[in-house]
């Protein structure tokens, strides 16, 4: 991801970026941070950039032509015209939402303004985006960019070097984060929680989540009542947990954006993959919660990923809004909270150096592949020293791209791959499950025999 910084400080930018996680995303190429010198492109000898307002009134303005020619410059390779940001107190206040909105680009163009603003007509003519960190003046706009780069940043794979950290801190299910504690156990005569100090994984998530759910009924009452609302959804899937184990671990985890939530009629977006799932009691009520989400504008629009569990839903969508659909999924999951045996004792994480052999053997796209090894989400069993087979997590957080060669495949070495990605998991609380496409025998064998239970119902991945 690239960011482009349009300031007349490029070098306070630029230090204050540089520096702890987001530098060292820097210096790996996960990111890539420009800070461009608006004055550079003045056409005034003296190097000036701004000029007293037309009206009067207090203060100096920055002009439109410098502005103008440092977003041309920086923007004249782009493909598609970037979401351009322009730091202002008069813009939409920034939260974790928009942070996780903002991650999925590919390249974002940053516009600070200084003195009394920016000439209207440059803003109207490139910003699309108008964004607040708070109802409060600063002196230029360098340091919220600063800041809304660093929650940003912090999103995009591998920067936290997993998918997982960046899911237990505060807002991002709506919750606060719990009380956190190190070394030394005892400190001013306060004691460390038994509960952490057990090695109990279930107990401790179990111990955290009630700490961070109290901790935002007193504090933010606002967001408990959002994360309330969440897991009432969450407790009405639940009655048919192997059918909707997918959504229900969207919601968990904190990852659920609720587009729509009455009853059996759920409608919810991945923030991390932005693929859509969706419940509904009937074809009618379907269609009443895609016309007031606005869901039926977006697929009309194309581009739309989602996940299905009815028969009558899928048929709904694919013949009344055009979506196309492949052949049906099978879900399963693990739903006890014992670690399984992992036979198989080589088992490491994936490495950049591994992803040309990842991409023989699994089709997908390399940039996808990249992510996933770069999420900390990619294992792969070794033999003698040597790779011979791999399983991963993908974004929408399903087990999958279990892989072993022909060589290796009686030797338990896809039952330990599974066995290992499900034990991970385990520990960060999470429910492990997977997608089993039609006919894959040998794979519905697989997860019957480490203990997960199969829905007898199909799911469908459908898009526009």
């Amino acid at each position: 991801m690239k960011f482009q910084i349009l300031t007349l400080f490029p070098e306070m930018v630029m230090q204050g970026l540089n520096t702890s996680i987001i530098g060292r995303a820097v210096e790996n190429k996960l990111i890539e941070i420009d800070a461009v010198n608006i004055r550079d492109y003045t056409l005034d000898k003296h190097g000036k950039v701004d000029d007293y307002p037309y009206g009067g009134g207090a203060g100096m303005l920055m002009q439109a032509q410098p502005v103008f020619d440092a977003y041309q410059a920086v923007t004249k390779e782009c493909i598609k015209k970037p979401r351009t940001i322009y730091v202002t107190p008069q813009g939409k206040t920034f939260n974790q939402s928009m942070a996780e909105e903002f991650a999925k680009e590919e390249e974002l163009v940053f516009l600070c303004g200084h003195y009394e603003g920016i000439d209207q007509r440059v803003l109207d003519e490139i910003v699309t985006d108008y964004v607040s960190i708070g109802d409060y003046v600063l002196t230029g706009g360098e340091l919220p960019a600063m800041v809304m780069i660093d929650a940003i940043a912090r999103l995009v794979p591998g920067v936290l070097h997993n998918d997982i950290s960046s899911q237990t801190e505060s807002f991002y299910n709506d919750l606060l984060e719990y009380p956190q504690y190190s070394r030394p156990e005892v400190w001013h005569d306060k004691k460390v929680p038994e509960v952490l100090l057990s090695g109990n994984h279930k107990k401790i998530a179990e111990w955290r989540l009630e700490q961070s759910v109290a901790l935002t009924k007193e504090r933010r009452p606002d967001l408990y009542k959002k994360y309330d609302k969440s897991m009432q959804a969450f407790k009405r899937l639940k009655k048919q947990k192997r059918k909707y184990i997918h959504m229900m671990e969207q919601i968990a985890q904190g990852r659920a954006n609720m587009l729509y939530n009455k009853g059996m009629d759920i409608l919810l977006m991945d923030k991390l993959s932005g693929i859509y799932m969706m419940s509904a009691e009937s074809v009618e009520s379907a269609k009443v919660m895609l016309c007031e989400s606005s869901m039926d504008v977006k697929i009309k629009s194309g581009g739309v990923l989602m996940i299905v569990c009815d028969p009558d839903i899928k048929e709904l969508l694919v013949k009344d809004y055009g979506m196309e659909t492949e052949n049906p999924c099978y879900q399963a999951c693990y739903t006890s909270r014992e670690t399984l045996h992992v036979r198989h004792k080589d088992i490491r994480p994936l490495t950049l150096e591994h992803k040309e052999y990842v991409k023989e053997h699994y089709h997908s796209d390399m940039k996808y592949i990249e992510a996933r090894i770069n999420a900390g989400i990619m294992y792969g069993a070794f033999v003698d020293d040597k790779l011979v087979g791999f399983i991963g997590g993908h974004r929408e957080g399903s087990m999958g791209m279990l892989f072993v060669e022909e060589s290796q495949r009686r030797n338990g070495i896809a039952g330990s791959l599974e066995a290992f990605i499900i034990n991970k998991l385990l520990e960060q609380g999470r429910t492990p499950y997977c997608h089993i496409y039609e006919g894959n025998i040998a794979s519905f064998k697989l997860q019957e025999k480490n203990g997960l239970y199969l829905c007898d119902e199909p799911l469908w991945w459908i898009w526009s």
